[in-house]
């Protein structure tokens, strides 16, 4: 491979590392799944039927928590968590910038308003002690994420939270499968969101879900997500009715999840550990081969969790480069490596600009911001794919190192 770094890069001419492109995430549907939805089509129900419960059971017993409830896709269940946790009109939550805007989006939903605390300049989570300094009267909620999988300071961001009667909702997006502190993400938080996009690390096709171990958050959600209705007699105002009977007690949304869904994501589930161990061996392989490169930085993981690498985020040192991160992330698409960039700081958006937000309100998540490419990684990986990716970067970094 140290040859390559001498090789006339794709971008300008020369031949790339791989024919065909790579892409930065992909699911893995095999046999099994296909007949799991084929089954579902068979049957009498194609939603709110009895796969969606399967699926929350499914979930709930593997992440340790008492109750899940599932959604149409992880935004809507990130919604739901705001409503559960009671965030009106005048409420703050506090969240962290590196993330994806829904993390921010499901606050104003409510009606309340985001407060952005700065990231760690390693492991790229929220920042605790910059979250604790934004805590004010008006405070109701945190909501951390588990940027790239590792697990962010839980314990911390739980005894802050109980100290000011905060509620915990841990965006874990990235992190089904992680552990922190021999706990498993999911049995820490007051609610938990997990993300079932086919990029993520298992799927059912789009989908989210709640896990919590509060019965009156799982009541509240269940509510939120099919229109605010219910049909609990032991819920309901007038209880003289019929079985046919229903109330809707709360404006509510149809975020329901489809049996099709949760029958891909049922299958899916089975195959969770399998996916995990994979992604955590690409993760080491390329930290193998990519330490000696100069130029970039490698993720830093903290020695008390188990990060479930939905991403590998390499950040480009740009001060010892000739090019910027523009000029490197087109240089390797053209080597046919499908790089992307995760994420662009929510509160640099046009529309969170004209809330009050903008660049200088968190400097560390703007600055890494301005290095971060994302590598491919995915369970079906090759090692061959695995050795490309490699290749491409130092063939580019090495090109355009000083």
């Amino acid at each position: 491979m140290a040859k390559l770094k001498h090789q006339q890069l794709a971008i300008l001419g020369g031949e790339p590392v791989r024919e065909t492109l790579l892409p930065y995430g992909r699911q893995w549907i095999d046999e099994a799944d296909i007949e799991a939805v084929v089954e579902t089509l068979k049957s009498p129900f194609l939603t709110q039927g009895p796969k969606i419960k399967a699926f929350e059971e499914a979930v709930a017993g593997y992440a340790g928590a008492k109750y899940a409830v599932a959604f149409s896709n992880g935004t809507a269940a990130l919604h739901g968590a705001c409503f559960a946790a009671g965030i009106g009109e005048g409420d703050e939550a506090i969240t962290t910038p590196m993330t994806f805007a829904a993390s921010a989006n499901c606050v104003r939903y409510c009606g309340g308003n985001v407060v952005f605390a700065d990231i760690e300049p390693d492991t790229y989570n929220i920042d605790v002690n910059r979250m604790k300094a934004l805590i004010g009267k008006r405070t109701k909620a945190v909501i951390p994420v588990d940027f790239t999988g590792q697990p962010a300071d839980l314990d911390e961001i739980m005894e802050t939270a109980k100290t000011h009667n905060l509620i915990v909702i841990e965006d874990a997006a990235h992190s089904i499968g992680a552990v922190y502190k021999n706990r498993r993400v999911g049995s820490i938080a007051d609610m938990t969101m997990f993300s079932f996009h086919p990029v993520k690390h298992v799927t059912s096709g789009e989908g989210g879900v709640i896990v919590t171990d509060s019965e009156h958050f799982y009541e509240r959600l269940l509510l939120f997500r099919s229109h605010g209705i219910t049909r609990n007699r032991d819920m309901m105002h007038n209880t003289g009715e019929g079985e046919w009977y229903y109330e809707m007690h709360e404006l509510g949304f149809n975020y329901r999840m489809t049996d099709i869904q949760a029958a891909l994501g049922l299958s899916q589930l089975r195959k969770l550990n399998e996916f995990t161990a994979r992604r955590r061996q690409i993760a080491s392989r390329y930290t193998e081969l990519l330490s000696s490169i100069p130029g970039i930085v490698l993720p830093y993981q903290k020695q008390d969790r188990q990060s479930s690498w939905h991403l590998y985020i390499i950040r480009l040192e740009l001060d010892r480069l000739s090019a910027d991160r523009n000029m490197i992330f087109a240089a390797l698409r053209k080597e046919n490596i499908g790089v992307n960039v995760h994420y662009v700081p929510v509160h640099l958006h046009p529309y969170y600009r004209r809330l009050g937000c903008g660049k200088g309100l968190a400097p560390a998540a703007e600055s890494v911001y301005e290095g971060f490419i994302t590598l491919p990684l995915f369970p079906a990986m090759t090692e061959t794919d695995i050795l490309d990716v490699v290749s491409a970067v130092e063939k580019v970094i090495g090109h355009y190192a000083k």
